[in-house]
């Protein structure tokens, strides 16, 4: 405190000024995790603030100092960083701050946190096999292991990495649990799955073992209704950031994901991403919090979540304290606001410490009340610091920096000498014109400021005037000249204009003034400067000297108004106002609103907008509804002309049970204006449906059906809830016609199932729609064939023989069946259980196939069964064949190779097959040009071969054992010229 005394003493002249000033920071501690498996063994807070004298440091640990010097101490300065080495988790974690200090006092950082991060390895368990149905749905579950921080990003594997899952409208991998989800499983989803967890705090990350996943084969696949298994929670969203809501669902067709606000629209700054599964709000604000909706749907039906979107914010200042020196014994207010949600709670620091107040309000200040201060603001989102030095001074008057001024002053106008000495406490003031000392009159006054005003200026005003200040440290004083000039008028005053759009006009402005002077002119309108540079394409000044004309190019609407010239010397100014009427089309309509409505009608009303100078001649309606893609259509109305002082009016020809939304447009002669708000959004009433499905038609299927098939109507058709379709059929040779309700509005086919129902035989079918008020008209007539019988015998004398230890051929005698379609081949080890089988489909034309990629040296089962459209017959006999041992896994060794005058002969050691191998049954010699997948083979029961040198090139010889199971492993050879290579 003794250099600020010193510093009151008196008011130190610019070359003598102290620099010294309190601590400011330039860098303060970030929040820090240290992996637990870092290699660098030490963790380093950072801290640095400008300071003069220079600042010294000390840390504070959860409040505590740190003692430096301490023994076995882990801790160190470098500058103003703490060094922590060799990290521990149970002596480090904590929240740590940095001190600033010099002799004008001290400042304390924000708090840093440092935590060790960790994320430890899967568990060890084996994972158990999951079993689904094709066509269900299926979760895997990820189960993280313990981990810091809590954020985590997952990926799934399939079989091997890197084959990542790729999330589409039927895979989901949630990024808050890290469960893949498959909507509709299917038989390509078989195979082995692992989780990948990764923690971008620590760079690392962790995979899970295996999770095998066996899709049951289910024939016909069944079809399951929306469920909804990935559900966003209630979410607290911070202003300003980003926040991303997950939905997913199972079912089969796969469902469709939509998005909804339930108070109002979806915000203007959201994306639905991820095929329908996310909806991401990017700078979220006060306004996108409420309740969120996500529905899915598929043909089964449907299921919904709804949760809260909450938004809050971080502290944000808005008013804070800065630096700033203030007389001795005045009066001083440090104010700081701040804005957040929760409302932040105010707390004040003195030279690091804290300070009881909720406002820091000094009386009347005293030296020992200089200091750095600290305001902090905070709620559970954050904190926020503003710091400030505030010096107390106190000196004898001094004009040095700031003496009285020359001053120029107009003829019979208002002057103002100004007297601002550096002094504390506050001067008296007092003033003399040339010898003659002046008090206040009708004409002078004295501010408490020191300033002199003098009004109704004449030329006897000029002279010489000073300025007395004094206070308990001392007095001084100033002088200064006043000089009377010529004051400024307006001579040509601008006047009012009528002008209509896209005309050009202008505005006259002349004034007399001072020659002595320059002179500027400055428009307005409505009391906004025009800025003439930026808005050059429709203004323009002329720049004659006591001329300031303004032209107004292209006029607009917006430019109507009080355009006001001011004419402005260094001395006065002077300002004329006229009025500009810009004729035009017509404002928008307002207050749109529907005050009546029916099927297809409403009756519509607004509030009439501006005529801008010219009578409104007529009104266009216009709509919008949920299936006209976001474009705006010219409504029919009633009647069909909309007069100019019409404010109300009926639109017909609507669509029943539809969404609409009308705005309004108005004309003039001038043309036609803006359209009005969109009105509220409406939905007409409902109405007997009166569009009939087409396309019917249909046949085929399964034994014992009837299939119907149509075009579904399309939803604006619909005209109401519970909208449905009733089908019609019978025998062409009947009268009575047989009626089934269908519920689902997307149906797409019907399929009749009885046991009477004559294979082939004509049917007439029709379909009409109907809803929640009834039903509509049918659709033509059309002629359908009911299903044939699916084959009714099982094909006879299967069967079977190895060709290798991978391959087998089937063979049956073919079935006399007329409207056969084909043969199913079913095959399985016979040791697993049938629904493990592989499965092939042979033409009807075909009596044989050949099974490929089998197991060696294994016994199969196999079966086959004819089938058409209405289904399988039945299955023929089981009949076993067991494949081949498998050929030796070891290449021939090549003995010798020889170069014999233009052959070459190459030998090689005999191949001893295991018991579980083929036997030998000779060799096979490929012999081909380097580069090329085709040559010469040769077949030897020998050991060894003779081959032509080839004449020019590189050649290959390939050497393998042959045997009944098939082709061993190869031995490669390779021939440059007279040259041998083994390779």
């Amino acid at each position: 405190q003794r250099g600020l005394l010193t510093l009151g003493l008196v008011c130190l002249l610019p070359a003598d000024e102290v620099t010294g000033y309190g601590p400011v920071f330039e860098e303060q501690p970030v929040d820090t995790i240290y992996p637990e498996e870092s290699p660098e063994a030490k963790i380093t807070m950072n801290c640095r603030a400008r300071a003069n004298p220079p600042a010294t440091y000390k840390w504070k640990l959860d409040h505590m100092e740190i003692d430096l010097n301490a023994e076995g101490s882990h801790y160190s300065l470098a500058g103003g960083n703490l060094v922590i080495s060799n990290p521990d988790k149970t002596v480090h974690v904590g929240k740590y701050s940095c001190l600033a200090t010099n002799t004008y006092g001290t400042v304390i950082s924000r708090e840093a946190s440092v935590q060790f991060g960790y994320l430890d390895l899967f568990s060890s368990e084996e994972r158990s096999s999951v079993y689904v149905k094709e066509g269900q749905g299926a979760v895997l579950l990820c189960a993280p292991p313990p981990h810091y921080p809590a954020e985590l990003s997952f990926r799934w594997i399939l079989n091997e990495f890197p084959t990542f899952i790729i999330p589409d409208k039927r895979r989901f991998v949630s990024q808050i649990t890290g469960n893949l989800y498959i909507s509709k499983v299917d038989s390509s989803d078989r195979g082995n799955y692992s989780c990948i967890a990764s923690s971008p705090s620590i760079s690392k990350s962790v995979f899970s073992n295996y999770i095998p996943l066996e899709p049951q084969t289910e024939r016909p696949i069944r079809k399951y209704p929306a469920d909804l298994r990935v559900k966003f929670p209630d979410t607290t969203a911070l202003v300003g950031q980003n926040v991303t809501l997950e939905c997913f669902a199972l079912g089969n067709p796969v469902p469709e994901v939509r998005w909804k606000k339930i108070d109002g629209h979806l915000p203007s700054n959201h994306e639905v991403r991820m095929t329908g599964t996310q909806l991401h709000l990017y700078n979220v604000q006060f306004e996108d919090g409420g309740t969120y909706k996500c529905e899915a749907v598929n043909s089964k039906g449907k299921d919904y979540h709804t949760a809260r979107v909450s938004v809050e914010a971080f502290p944000e200042w808005v008013e804070h304290i800065s630096s700033t020196e203030k007389d001795l014994r005045s009066d001083y207010t440090m104010s700081c606001k701040a804005s957040g949600k929760p409302k932040p709670h105010i707390r004040w620091l003195k030279n690091g410490e804290p300070v009881d107040r909720n406002e820091m309000r000094f009386s009347s200040l005293t030296f020992d009340d200089s200091g750095m201060y600290q305001c902090i603001a905070e709620n559970r989102h954050g904190v926020i610091y503003a710091n400030a030095e505030l010096r107390v001074f106190a000196c004898a008057p001094t004009f040095e920096r700031n003496p009285v001024k020359r001053v120029l002053a107009a003829k019979n106008g208002r002057v103002v000498i100004e007297c601002r000495p550096k002094a504390a406490p506050k001067p008296a003031f007092s003033w003399s014109k040339d010898t003659e000392l002046l008090s206040n009159s009708t004409r002078v006054f004295i501010w408490e400021d020191g300033s002199l005003e003098i009004l109704n200026v004449t030329r006897a005003d000029e002279g010489r005037y000073t300025c007395f200040a004094e206070n308990d440290r001392g007095k001084a004083n100033s002088t200064g000249d006043l000089l009377v000039m010529d004051s400024t008028k307006i001579t040509l005053a601008p006047s009012n204009t009528d002008v209509k759009v896209g005309e050009n006009t202008s505005m006259q402005c002349a004034a007399s003034h001072d020659q002595s002077l320059d002179i500027t002119f400055i428009w307005s309108l409505d009391g906004r400067v025009i800025d003439l540079h930026k808005d050059s394409q429709h203004y323009e000044r002329t720049n004659h000297n006591s001329n300031g004309e303004l032209l107004i190019k292209n006029v607009q609407l917006k430019h109507a108004g009080q355009y006001t010239c001011t004419a402005q010397t260094p001395v006065d100014n002077i300002t004329a106002s006229a009025h500009l009427v810009v004729r035009g089309p017509p404002g928008a309509p307002g207050g749109v609103r529907i005050i009546e409505k029916t099927d297809k009608s409403v009756k519509l009303q607004w509030s009439r907008g501006a005529d801008n100078h010219s009578p409104i001649s007529k009104y266009t309606i216009q709509y919008k509804d949920q299936f006209s893609n976001d474009v705006w259509k010219n409504a029919t109305t009633f009647p069909v002309n909309v007069e100019g002082n019409a404010e109300m009016t009926t639109v017909v020809d609507l669509i029943p049970w539809t969404d609409y939304e009308f705005r309004v447009i108005a004309t003039n002669t001038l043309g036609t204006g803006d359209p009005s708000n969109p009105s509220p959004i409406i939905k007409t009433l409902e109405a007997v449906p009166v569009v009939a499905p087409s396309d019917v038609g249909g046949g085929g299927g399964a034994s014992r059906e009837l299939t119907i098939t149509w075009t579904p109507v399309k939803p604006k058709y619909y005209y109401g809830p519970n909208f449905g379709y009733i089908v019609a059929f019978k025998p062409q040779d009947e009268q009575e016609w047989k009626r089934v309700a269908v519920a689902d509005p997307q149906a797409r086919r019907y399929v009749h199932k009885a046991s009477d129902i004559p294979p082939l035989t004509e049917f007439q079918v029709k379909v009409k729609a109907f809803n929640v008020q009834g039903e509509g008209p049918y659709s033509l007539t059309a002629i359908i064939y009911s299903a044939q019988d699916a084959p009714a015998e099982a094909p006879a004398v299967v069967e079977a023989r190895a060709l290798s230890a991978k391959a087998a051929t089937v063979s049956w005698m073919p079935l006399s069946y007329s409207n056969l379609d084909g043969y199913q081949v079913k095959y399985w080890e016979s040791g697993q259980s049938e629904g493990q089988a592989e499965t092939i489909g042979v033409s009807s034309r075909e009596n044989h196939t050949k099974l490929e990629n089998l197991r060696p040296y294994t016994e199969y089962i196999i079966e086959v069964r004819g089938y058409n459209s209405a289904g399988y017959g039945p299955p023929s006999h089981h009949f076993r064949v067991l494949t081949k041992k498998p050929p030796p896994d070891r290449a021939p060794k090549i003995i010798a190779k020889k170069v014999k005058g233009q052959s070459i002969n190459i030998a090689w050691e005999q191949v001893e097959p295991m018991a579980n191998e083929s036997s030998i049954e000779g060799y096979r010699v490929l012999y081909r040009p380097e580069g090329q997948t085709t040559g010469t083979l040769y077949n030897t029961y020998k050991r060894n071969i003779d081959l032509p040198l080839p004449p020019n090139g590189n050649y290959v010889v390939e050497v393998r054992a042959h045997t009944e199971g098939g082709d061993g492993a190869t031995t490669t050879v390779q021939i440059t010229g007279n040259k041998v290579i083994l390779s």
